[in-house]
C-alpha cells in the first residue's frame, strides 16, 4: 500500500513538472500571426537550446505570467521599452528589436 501511494505521488509530480517544465520545449513553437508586420513564429528549440533561457526567465509576475498563449498582449511598444521580449532582445542578451523586424516578422 505504501509503494503504491508513494508511486502515484511520484507519477502525479512527473506529470505536473511535465507540463510546466518548458512553456515552449525544444522541437515546438509558438505562432503569433496577429501582427501588423507579419507573422512571428517563437521557436522553442532556439531559446532553450542557443539562448539557454529557463521557463521562469520570462514565465513570471512582471512578464508573461501564465503559461499560455493569448493571456498577454505583446506589443512593439513594450518590447521597445525593455519589457517582454525587449527584456533580452536590447542588443545586449541578444538582437535589438528596433531596426531588426524581419528577424521575427515573416510576411
Amino acid at each position: 500500500m505504501k509503494r503504491s501511494v508513494i508511486f502515484l505521488l511520484l507519477l502525479m509530480c512527473v506529470a505536473c513538472w511535465s507540463t510546466t517544465a518548458l512553456a515552449v520545449p525544444k522541437g515546438k513553437s509558438l505562432t503569433f500571426d496577429k501582427a501588423k508586420m507579419g507573422v512571428v513564429t517563437f521557436d522553442g528549440t532556439l531559446h532553450n537550446s542557443v539562448a539557454k533561457k529557463g521557463c521562469r526567465e520570462c514565465h513570471n509576475a512582471g512578464t508573461f505570467p501564465q503559461m499560455k498563449q493569448g493571456t498577454v498582449t505583446i506589443t512593439m511598444e513594450n518590447i521597445y521599452a525593455g519589457r517582454q521580449c525587449g527584456i533580452c532582445h536590447n542588443g545586449q542578451r541578444a538582437f535589438a528589436a528596433k531596426g531588426n523586424c524581419k528577424k521575427c516578422h515573416k510576411h
